[in-house]
C-alpha cells in the first residue's frame, strides 16, 4: 500500500487538480505564509548598511533583547516539562491456533444438533447465519467445545485450561520475540469480559512467570470487544507517570469456554456462531529503545449514558428458561454507526490534515445555517492513515464501517481476512489484523494505523499508531496461511 493514499476524485480532470492544489495549500498554510515573510525580512536586512544596523542595535534596549531571548526559552522549557510522555509499542504477539482446534461448519452444526433446546428451526437459522457470516472453515474453538454435547464439558477447569492455552501461548511468543524478562515488566493490564475467576488473570500470569511483587496489575472485565484499546489507554496513562524505561504488558482475550449458550433465542445464538478462540499480548514502554510503533492517540467514546438502546444493545441476560447468554440487539448496526460518528468527531481534530478539518467545519456551519439541507461532509480519513484495523465483529460491522468511512476493499482487507481465518476473537482481533498487514509486507516506516473497536455499553474506541520499524518477517499467527490470502469471500458460503 502506498504511503500516500490517492485523493478521492483526483484524476486528470479540473476538479481533481483543484482538490489537489487546495489540500496542498491548506495543509501547508504555515509554510505558504511564513516562507514569503521570512524571505522579505532577509531581503530587508540585506539592504541595511553597516551604519543602519549599528543604529538599530543601539536603539534596542537591553530589556527587549533579554525578553526576546528569555521568553522563547522559557516557553520551550515549560512545554517540554508538561507535555505528555511518549509511549511506544515494543512488539506484540497473537495466539497461534492449532489445527486440532479447527471447527468446520459441518462440525459446529453437528455439535449444535446435540443441544436439546435447539430444534430444527434453530439449526437452520444458525446455518444461514454461518453461511453469510464471513467466517471460513479454519476458525477454532477451545477444546471443551469439541465434545458432544459441548455444554456438559464447559467447566471452570476447562475455562482455566483455555486461559493456559491462549494467554500463556501468546505471552511465551512475546517474551521470546522481545527478549524482555518477565521480571522487567512494571505494569500488567489484562482484559477479558465474561470470565473473571478468582484468583484473577493477572494473578495467574504473575504466578506463571514469577513476576515482581511490586508490579502494578489490573484485570478489566465486562467491557466488551473494545476493551483491548481501553487496556492500551490505561497502560499509556500509567507509563506516562512511571520511571523512564518502564514496561507495560497488555493482554487481551475472551475466554469463551464457559459462555456456550444452550437456549433457542436467536439474538442470543449469534455469539455462539461468531465468537472464536484467540488472544494477544503487547509490550509497551515509555522508552523508544527497540520500539516498533509509537502510540499517537487513544480516543474513547461511550454512548450509553443517556441512550437506553445503546446501553442494552449488547446485554448478558437469561432467556425464558434461565439459560445465560449474550443478547445482540437487532439495532446494533445503527447504534454502532452513531458511536462511530461520535468517535470520529473526537479523533478527527487530532489526526486529520487542516484541509479536511476546514471542509468539515464549513459543512457543519452550512448545515446549521440552512437547517440541515446540506449533506454532512464525511472527512476523508485516508489522508490521515495508511492502514485501518476495524474490529472483526462480523461481516455487517465491516461493511458498515467501510461504507461510513468511504474505504476501499484493500483498506478493509485485513479485517475481512482476520474474520475469515480466525472469526470474531473479540478485543484481540485488532492485533490479528495488524499482524496481517505486516505479514503481507505492506507496512512502511512512518505509516499511520487506525485501530477501531466496538464494545458493550455502547463504546467505540480508537487508537492511532505510527510505525517506527516494520516487522522483519511474517512470523506470527499468519505464518502458515498468509500465502493463501486474500481469498474471495462469497455473499453466501455453501458447504
Amino acid at each position: 500500500m502506498s504511503s500516500s493514499p490517492p485523493l478521492p476524485g483526483a484524476g486528470g480532470n479540473g476538479t481533481g487538480l483543484i482538490k489537489t492544489v487546495y489540500r496542498r495549500v491548506v495543509d501547508n498554510f504555515l509554510a505558504v505564509v511564513t516562507v514569503p515573510l521570512a524571505a522579505a525580512a532577509l531581503v530587508a536586512a540585506a539592504r541595511l548598511g553597516p551604519d543602519d544596523a549599528g543604529r538599530l542595535l543601539r536603539e534596542a534596549r537591553a530589556a527587549h533583547l533579554f525578553l526576546a531571548a528569555f521568553l522563547p526559552a522559557a516557553a520551550a522549557t515549560v512545554y517540554l516539562i508538561h507535555r505528555p510522555r511518549a509511549v511506544y509499542l515494543v512488539d506484540y504477539a497473537c495466539f497461534r491456533t492449532a489445527p486440532n482446534c479447527r471447527v468446520p461448519f459441518s462440525t459446529f452444526l453437528e455439535h449444535a444438533k446435540q443441544v436439546p433446546a435447539l430444534n430444527e428451526r434453530s439449526v437452520r437459522f444458525m446455518t444461514r447465519l454461518l453461511e453469510r457470516s464471513g467466517l471460513g472453515e479454519e476458525t477454532c474453538l477451545p477444546p471443551a467445545h469439541h465434545y458432544i454435547p459441548p455444554y456438559k464439558y464447559c467447566t471452570l477447569d476447562a475455562a482455566r485450561g483455555e486461559v493456559d492455552l491462549v494467554v500463556f501461548g501468546a505471552l511465551d511468543d512475546l517474551f521470546a520475540k522481545t527478549g524482555i524478562s518477565p521480571g522487567a515488566v512494571d505494569i500488567l493490564v489484562v482484559n477479558c469480559s465474561l470470565f473473571c475467576p478468582t484468583p484473577s488473570f493477572v494473578d495467574m500470569i504473575v504466578r506463571r512467570y514469577g513476576m515482581r511483587e511490586d508490579i502494578r496489575s489490573v484485570h478489566l472485565s465486562g467491557m466488551g470487544c473494545s476493551a483491548g484499546l481501553i487496556s492500551v489507554g490505561l497502560a499509556r496513562n500509567l507509563l506516562q507517570v512511571a520511571p523512564r524505561s518502564a514496561h507495560a504488558l497488555v493482554v487481551s482475550t475472551e475466554t469463551i469456554t464457559p459462555n456456550y449458550y444452550v437456549g433457542s433465542e436467536r439474538a442470543m445464538l449469534l455469539p455462539n456462531c461468531l465468537f472464536r478462540i484467540g488472544g494477544a499480548a503487547a509490550l509497551l514502554s515509555n522508552s523508544p529503545a527497540r520500539a516498533r510503533f509509537r502510540l499517537r492517540h487513544v480516543v474513547r467514546t461511550l454512548t450509553g449514558a443517556r441512550d437506553d438502546a445503546a446501553y442494552a444493545c449488547v446485554f448478558q441476560q437469561e432467556d425464558e428458561r434461565g439459560n445465560v447468554g449474550i443478547n445482540l440487539n437487532k439495532d446494533l448496526m445503527a447504534i454502532a454507526g452513531d458511536a462511530l460518528r461520535a468517535n470520529v468527531t473526537a479523533i478527527g481534530p487530532l489526526v486529520l490534515p487542516a484541509s479536511e478539518q476546514l471542509l468539515f467545519a464549513l459543512s457543519f456551519i452550512a448545515r446549521k445555517v440552512l437547517s440541515g439541507r446540506v449533506r454532512p461532509y464525511i472527512p476523508d480519513f485516508r489522508t490521515a492513515f495508511e492502514h485501518f484495523c476495524i474490529h472483526a465483529g462480523g461481516r455487517a460491522v465491516i461493511d458498515e464501517l467501510q461504507r461510513s468511512l468511504g474505504l476501499s476493499d484493500e483498506q478493509v482487507e485485513a479485517s475481512r481476512m482476520a474474520l475469515h481465518r480466525f472469526g470474531n476473537t473479540s478485543s484481540s482481533s485488532l492485533w490479528y489484523e495488524l499482524a496481517y498487514i505486516e505479514a503481507k509486507g505492506r507496512m512502511r516506516k512512518g505509516d499511520r494505523v487506525w485501530m477501531i473497536g466496538f464494545g458493550s455499553g455502547f463504546k467505540c474506541n480508537s487508537a492511532a499508531w505510527e510505525c517506527i520499524e516494520p516487522a522483519a518477517n511474517a512470523e506470527g499467527p499468519w505464518a502458515t496461511a498468509i500465502h493463501r490470502y486474500p481469498v474471495d469471500i462469497p455473499d453466501v458460503l455453501k458447504h
